[in-house]
């Protein structure tokens, strides 16, 4: 048995040099505009999480919330461990302990990218990269360790997806 795990990159935020703190920095209006009309189309696609977990900073808990106003999940939690420099073992803890059938981590780059690629293949090859509102999607074996053991079924931008 498998279980679903999508990794989704926060929407395009504030520049840096205009936010005194990286973790205040909020979705642009492009930003937020682009996030809702992805939340729509995975709505319309019939993908619903069984949680979300979002990192704290502001940019990814608004992108989080997005998703949840569209109706993909009943459940939104922060979890530490997506914030940026985040320890995938923390969330692997996690996951293992509710063992969701499907879960969308809603974080940043180069983490997003990173997990997925220590999920993938065992280690981090520096190849995968998650765009701003795009997705990756992983099967995760239940019956053994996801690392080294998962399977991409999903890995788009929101340019793409918004153009099917």
């Amino acid at each position: 048995m498998e279980k679903q795990v999508y990794l989704i990159r926060h929407g395009i935020a504030i520049d840096r040099a205009l936010s005194e703190e990286d973790a205040t920095r909020p979705l642009t209006e492009k930003g937020r505009k682009k996030n809702e009309k992805v939340a729509k189309k995975l709505k319309d696609i019939g993908i619903n999480f069984d949680i979300i977990l979002t990192s704290p900073l502001l940019r990814a808990t608004q992108t989080a919330d997005i998703l949840e106003k569209e109706g993909l999940t009943k459940t939104l939690e922060t979890f530490s461990p997506l914030a940026p420099n985040g320890n995938i073992e923390d969330w692997l803890n996690w996951w293992e302990e509710n063992a969701p059938e499907t879960v969308a981590l809603v974080g940043h780059e180069p983490n997003l990218g990173n997990w997925s690629e220590l999920l993938i293949w065992g280690e981090i090859k520096g190849k995968l990269v998650v765009k701003k509102a795009g997705i990756i999607g992983l099967n995760c074996p239940q019956d053994l360790s996801p690392f080294g053991n998962s399977e991409l079924f999903l890995l788009t931008s929101p340019k793409w997806l918004l153009s099917q």
